[in-house]
């Protein structure tokens, strides 16, 4: 497995498990009352930061246990890259839509700031499962 191969997967699991975690710390926080009113944004904010921190250390980590052969990308490594990020950016741009809506529509932020949240892992997952494909079964 290549370096590059590597980091998409730590990305990967680092973003799916970041994320499961916010979600899992706001729904903990219901007690009965509105979701709209349950605070987020410390949550929110230590997920971002915590997944940031988290890729960074694990692809350390994991280059220390099995290490690569060479940490260069070559031609085929940043097709895949610019392939991959192309297609992800998709969600993205539908989570940007949306958040643009429910703004216009005056809805409350959680539902705006869960959103763009939601469509920034959409597009971190289906542009780390196009490379991984791409990995395995080539253009």
């Amino acid at each position: 497995m290549s370096y590059e191969e590597k980091g998409v997967w730590v990305y990967l699991v680092v973003v799916v498990g970041a994320y499961l975690a916010y979600v899992g710390v706001v729904l903990g926080r219901l007690t009965g009352a509105s979701i709209d009113t349950v605070d987020y944004f410390t949550p929110l904010s230590w997920s971002i930061g915590g997944s940031i921190v988290a890729a960074i250390v694990v692809r350390i980590v994991v280059e220390m246990i099995r290490p690569s052969d060479s940490s260069r990308a070559d031609a085929r490594d940043r097709d895949i890259d610019r392939t991959g990020e192309r297609i992800g950016r998709w969600p993205l741009i539908v989570g940007a839509l949306g958040a643009l809506i429910l703004a216009v529509l005056r809805l409350e932020y959680f539902w705006i700031a869960n959103v763009i949240y939601l469509g920034f892992v959409a597009s971190a997952v289906l542009a780390s499962v196009v490379k991984l494909t791409l990995y395995r079964r080539g253009f």
